[in-house]
């Protein structure tokens, strides 16, 4: 399965980078690329009320982005803070099942809160975002088990509590999906 990533906005190369060689290593049968092309924030996804940017405005601009791309499945990453109607903040979303999916790094990074800087720990939450998202682009929902990276963070303390993997239920479905793509 290839992945593409998409830098969206002006975004953290280091995380991005981080992101892609995890990404490989968490899911299976995978190569992914960052694309060289860094896209605008689409027009109209800001709220100035909310002072946020609307990630499904985005996520639907995306396939603009990349026509000639080949890749199955296209991950787009940000720095902005996001949100879809009737929640405070995402972290990601994605179209399930799908070819696109967008995570924000912003919230992500410890000094977001008021907490001191920490990569490994900013690099380990992206790379769980990254890998959540990925999987609804495979058709998987949110898992039960809080452990599952597939488990629906509403807050970074569910994030830290899980893993960057996938559980022994939702690995099959990972694997069945990737091998019939």
């Amino acid at each position: 399965m290839r992945v593409a990533i998409l830098p969206i906005g002006v975004v953290d190369k280091a995380a991005t980078e981080n992101v892609r060689i995890e990404l490989c290593k968490v899911i299976p049968k995978t190569f992914c690329v960052v694309l060289e092309n860094v896209i605008p924030i689409p027009q109209g996804a800001y709220s100035s009320t909310r002072h946020q940017y609307n990630s499904s405005r985005i996520l639907a601009k995306m396939p603009d982005f990349v026509e000639n791309c080949d890749a199955e499945l296209v991950l787009g990453i940000t720095d902005v803070d996001l949100y879809v109607l009737h929640l405070n903040f995402v972290f990601g979303e994605a179209e399930c099942p799908g070819r696109f999916a967008i995570i924000s790094l912003s919230r992500l990074r410890p000094e977001f809160f008021g907490q001191p800087p920490d990569r490994a720990l900013f690099h380990e939450r992206s790379v769980k975002e990254a890998v959540h998202e990925i999987g609804h682009t495979l058709g998987l929902h949110h898992c039960h088990n809080p452990k599952c990276v597939m488990f629906f963070s509403n807050s970074l303390l569910d994030t830290d509590r899980k893993a960057s993997t996938f559980c022994e239920m939702c690995y099959p479905l990972v694997m069945k999906r990737i091998s019939v793509g």
